[in-house]
């Protein structure tokens, strides 16, 4: 068929969407934009929450020859124009941006056909998922320093995929902006007390009810609050941690397990009166550190790796590796001192080694941890909380 005939043939197919050609579009996209990285609900006002159609569809192929996307490339007859295939759920923004583009360069066929198809296999993808595989997403980030460290929700959500999906449209968020100054005990018993009180009212109702019963926690706050919230979580409570990872761009996925990686432990020269457990992970906390604290009469361990660094849990195997070693090792210093009052904890770890030693904790079994925290304006390690009741 010629050019003319092809053209003539176009002019005589109207631009109407069949409306069950419009519904199967509607279904594939999940009512939401299908421009690349916009996912916009189009099926309310993103202003008042009032149910609204402002959804657009868009041609691929466009009915014009010579316009942008012309139709002489399409892969079909002329009638399939308006077909399902060569249609694009969009905004009305989107479908602008598309129009605009006169020469059909930067939103070409083929570019708008691979958003497409990428936006629907994903909602066919995360629509199979069994209830399962849906889990609670906990966001905590507290006052690290002088700044405040919020966290992005979409960034840790697209972590969780595929092997989790949200429970929620909104993220549990514990955080809370403490206006004391930073490290003072005023801090610690506010940040305390927050998010023990958060905890109770957000988290332990979803927990009792168990629907799901799966939590995903993404945390960035001072080492012994993580603690807490491990802590407060304990290892009943089925949950996966995440560590947050800087480069190439700020993400929470997990990488490739590092070969050959191991912790080593450094059990007692001296044995003191008093157990010190040390991490030397993230940086290295040396003994001098300790006895400027609590003087010579104690029993240290040490727990580290060949090279501390803030990169150095990457995969979510490392962790579970940290998680199996401490339990035991947290065992086996319980045994060592049977009448200890308490152990201190001295951490320089990823955040989400802390979550886990908090989690790992036994309430009934472990005697109290007291937990120091780093200050360099007071020059040095300070007790910042104790987890646990003392002996009677």
């Amino acid at each position: 068929m010629s050019k003319n005939k092809n053209k003539k043939a176009v002019n005589h197919i109207t631009r109407a969407i069949d409306n069950k050609v419009e519904r199967v579009l509607w279904a594939r996209a999940a009512g939401r934009c299908e421009f690349d990285d916009c996912n916009e609900i189009l099926y309310r006002s993103s202003v008042t929450q009032e149910p609204v159609n402002v959804a657009e569809m868009a041609h691929i192929y466009a009915f014009s020859e010579e316009g942008p996307r012309g139709w002489t490339g399409f892969w079909g007859t002329s009638k399939d124009l308006n077909s399902v295939d060569n249609l694009i759920l969009v905004c009305r923004k989107c479908h602008k941006l598309i129009d605009e583009d006169k020469e059909g360069i930067r939103y070409s066929a083929d570019l708008l056909r691979r958003w497409k198809r990428q936006h629907e296999d994903r909602v066919e993808m995360v629509t199979g998922t069994h209830p399962s595989k849906k889990s609670h997403v906990v966001l905590y980030g507290g006052k690290i320093g002088e700044e405040y460290s919020p966290l992005d929700p979409a960034l840790a959500m697209n972590a969780m995929f595929p092997n989790w999906n949200p429970s929620e449209p909104r993220a549990i968020n514990l955080t809370l902006k403490c206006e004391h100054e930073d490290k003072s005990p005023e801090f610690w018993q506010t940040e305390e007390a927050h998010l023990r009180a958060k905890f109770e009212r957000e988290i332990r109702p979803r927990i009792e009810e168990a629907s799901p019963n799966h939590f995903s926690i993404f945390a960035r706050a001072d080492q012994p609050l993580l603690v807490l919230l491990g802590a407060l979580f304990t290892d009943k409570v089925p949950a996966n941690v995440y560590q947050l990872h800087r480069e190439p761009a700020p993400n929470w996925n997990w990488k490739e397990h590092p070969d050959g990686f191991e912790f080593t432990i450094n059990r007692p020269i001296n044995k003191g009166r008093q157990p010190v457990l040390a991490f030397s992970l993230s940086g290295k906390v040396t003994p001098d550190r300790i006895t400027k604290v609590l003087g010579d009469d104690i029993a240290l361990w040490e727990f580290n790796v060949p090279e501390c660094h803030n990169r150095v849990i990457c995969s979510e195997a490392q962790l579970g590796m940290f998680r199996e070693q401490v339990c035991k090792l947290i065992a086996e210093i319980n045994a060592a001192y049977p009448q200890a009052k308490h152990i201190c904890i001295f951490p320089a770890m990823p955040v989400s080694c802390a979550v886990e030693l908090g989690r790992i904790r036994m309430p009934r079994a472990d005697i109290p941890w007291m937990i120091y925290d780093q200050n360099h304006k007071l020059g040095g390690f300070v007790h910042a909380l104790t987890i646990g009741e003392p002996k009677l």
